[in-house]
């Protein structure tokens, strides 16, 4: 296991939600406090705030790679270089996360709505958090490295 999955899985264990976990694990190689990465990351947790929407691990990805290749100066349009290079990153991951594990909504992947405080109880009764959300966690951190770690990656234009 990586440097980085082993963080993740560890920030995880302690109580902190996936996408916390992603991109805690993440934030120090871009010049993020631990604690900032934590604080941004709280609310993508349980599919977006516990609307079973989009895997928080997966979302803390994007943020990773929003970290590297984001859009910080503008030449006056609206997407541009930068944005359109992270997009295209965005979505390769989705689909690459989806390929493994057949989808990217957390309500599927948990087979459970977090909204309803029955389904969460029986969520934590069954392990969920730790055996399928760790897995995701794991997932979305090894995809990362694969991604970040390639220096092919093109900067491109719309």
């Amino acid at each position: 296991m990586s440097e980085k999955a082993e963080r993740a899985k560890q920030f995880h264990a302690q109580g902190y939600g996936c996408a916390q976990a992603v991109l805690a694990a993440f934030a120090p190689d871009f010049g993020l406090s631990e604690e900032v990465a934590l604080k941004i990351s709280t609310g993508f947790g349980s599919g977006m705030g516990r609307m079973c929407e989009m895997c928080g691990a997966l979302t803390g990805a994007y943020m990773v790679i929003g970290l590297k290749y984001g859009k910080v100066k503008t030449d006056g349009t609206k997407y541009g270089i930068y944005t359109e290079t992270t997009y295209r990153l965005v979505s390769e991951i989705a689909q690459r996360f989806a390929e493994r594990n057949g989808t990217t909504q957390c309500r599927d992947l948990l087979e459970h709505d977090l909204s309803d405080p029955e389904q969460r109880a029986e969520i934590v009764e069954l392990g969920y958090f730790n055996t399928r959300c760790g897995k995701y966690i794991l997932d979305s951190v090894e995809l990362l490295e694969d991604m970040l770690g390639n220096d092919d990656i093109a900067i491109i234009e719309n």
